[in-house]
């Protein structure tokens, strides 16, 4: 985990003085790729991970915010989870700082998130969860998208972020994909572009998960 720089929040004392206390953010590195087959990468994958896949069904509702992203991941039969996460975007390999809250009661969390933010859409996806090491790899097909892989390379203390992106750009090599097919964007802005171009389904803000 690392100290966000600049995010600071003060909390009052009993007797009115005020201490500061800092926000504690994890780090991963990610990378995204767009897959147009799927099953060959799939099976490559297969052959170096180090456990998995295990099977998700995902959705996740985003609330307009003033920076980063926030969403509500809410899953079919366990309870869901609140994410806020920094991350540029970029074709390379990139440092995404978050923040994970349990959301045990999401429908009511996400009404309250609606009422009080505004939802900017929602995306759907079914995951493939795989092991290898520290990273975790996913395997995502989104709906009104299509099919994706993800690196997330979870970040252990102190380790930088150039082991992280050494990390990635390894596994990539070893999976055999090209960095023709990297994608800048999260899930909800290659949504929002499909709409503006014509193709796809918009993420509609008034769905709910």
């Amino acid at each position: 985990m690392a100290l966000v720089l600049g995010t600071k929040r003060t909390v009052s004392g009993g007797g009115g003085d005020q201490s500061p206390c800092f926000i504690v953010m994890r780090r991963n590195i990610e990378i995204k790729l767009r897959l147009d087959d799927v099953e060959s990468v799939q099976a490559r994958v297969e052959r170096i991970a180090d456990s998995g896949p295990e099977l998700l069904q995902q959705c996740d509702t985003f609330f307009m915010s003033s920076r980063g992203r926030l969403k509500l991941r809410e899953f079919p039969d366990s309870p869901g989870e609140l994410i806020y996460y920094e991350r540029p975007d970029t074709r390379e390999p990139s440092e995404s700082r978050y923040l994970l809250y349990p959301a045990p009661d999401s429908d009511t969390l996400r009404r309250l998130l609606a009422a009080s933010l505004g939802v900017r859409g929602v995306v759907r996806k079914r995951r493939r969860l795989y092991f290898v090491g520290q990273t975790r790899i996913h395997l995502d097909c989104v709906e009104g998208l299509g099919d994706y892989l993800e690196l997330e390379v979870v970040l252990e203390g102190s380790q930088s972020r150039q082991e992280g992106i050494e990390i990635a750009r390894s596994l990539l090599a070893r999976l055999r994909v090209t960095d023709d097919a990297l994608v800048e964007s999260a899930y909800i802005d290659l949504l929002e572009s499909s709409m503006s171009d014509g193709f796809g389904s918009h993420p509609n803000s008034e769905e709910t998960c």
